[in-house]
């Protein structure tokens, strides 16, 4: 039961661009990809995996669950129609994308078919994303025994959602860090380009590599091959503690948050 330190992030990517991120990404080595039903190019995605002929087990595919397919028979039948487009007998994680806790479907119902997917054999694990601490308390008293995978949620230099990475630490749930590059925020930042001169990397290593230390997976993304490459090399770089310290220093709290629809959040912590 475990998430991949790092993968690739496949948000807003389409068509031609993203099966040629993909491609490049799995000549380069990656073997996580993330994606979901909401970003509309799982299809693409199974073509490249089919194209690229790797074995099953060495690829890790997350996807998540859309909103208006959280009714227990869309969900699970939406999430085998996911499975069939990414050219798969199953995802290796499912995850419900938003709680939209003022939905017409409660949690009750959605992650109870989420783990019903699980147990049907469409996912090997389940988990959540963009969930607040009430929400995972709540998921833990619904699903029981079955554990959660992981969170998905918006940390970087600036948001680093303090309260909730310790109430996950506590509890031993994994978290997924999205937006780590804060949507390229980080790339101008004049402290970790610091950071970066004084261990001969780039900006975007120095945020990735601040994050895994933490126990965070990642899941960055480009449309650069130069990038992806550099990003991958995220993996190998160390950063002391002083570095840490002052990453830690650029939190910025709510006023830094990036993806917050209406329709779909919780009420932060």
């Amino acid at each position: 039961m475990t998430v991949p330190r790092f993968g690739l992030g496949t948000f807003r990517l389409k068509d031609e661009v993203v099966r040629q991120v993909v491609r490049t990404a799995l000549e380069l080595g990656y073997r996580a990809i993330d994606t979901a039903q909401g970003y509309e190019n799982e299809a693409e995605i199974g073509e490249v995996l089919q194209e690229a002929g790797l074995p099953r087990e060495e690829v890790f595919i997350t996807t998540k669950i859309r909103p208006a397919n959280y009714r227990r028979d869309l969900l699970l039948s939406s999430l085998q129609e996911s499975v069939d487009k990414l050219r798969v007998d199953q995802v290796d994680l499912a995850l419900i994308h938003w709680p939209v806790p003022n939905g017409e479907v409660k949690p009750e119902e959605y992650l109870s078919a989420l783990a019903e997917a699980r147990e049907q054999g469409l996912t090997r694990q389940i988990g959540v994303s963009n969930f607040n601490i009430a929400g995972l308390r709540q998921a833990r008293d619904i699903l029981g025994e079955t554990p959660l995978a992981t969170n998905q949620v918006e940390i970087h230099p600036y948001l680093q959602n303090r309260k909730l990475v310790e109430f996950a630490r506590q509890e031993g749930l994994h978290l997924t860090s999205y937006m780590t590059l804060a949507v390229g925020k980080v790339m101008g930042d004049a402290v970790i380009q610091g950071v970066a001169r004084a261990h001969g990397a780039t900006p975007a290593q120095v945020a990735l590599a601040w994050a895994m230390q933490q126990g965070f997976s990642v899941i960055p993304s480009s449309t650069r091959r130069e990038n992806l490459e550099s990003n991958l090399a995220a993996q190998t770089l160390a950063l002391t503690e002083e570095d840490m310290a002052r990453i830690a220093a650029l939190e910025q709290g709510e006023n830094a948050r990036i993806a917050n629809p209406e329709s779909a959040r919780p009420v932060w912590d």
